[in-house]
């Protein structure tokens, strides 16, 4: 999964959310943590460990 790609898409705002269920959050979490512009990114735990994450509302 190309999950720079995926955290961009979250960031430029082409994608709404992107949902990590528990068997993939491990990878996520280790590409977040290497991007450059993860203050950007919002995540919220769901019940049973899905996670959903959005880009930050900006004031712009």
């Amino acid at each position: 999964m190309d999950y720079q790609k995926i955290l961009d898409q979250i960031v430029s705002g082409e994608l709404k959310e992107y949902k990590v269920e528990p068997k993939d959050a491990f990878d996520f979490q280790e590409a977040l943590r290497n991007y450059g512009k993860r203050q950007n990114i919002t995540g919220r735990a769901e019940r049973g460990g899905t996670i959903i994450y959005t880009a930050n509302k900006s004031d712009d």
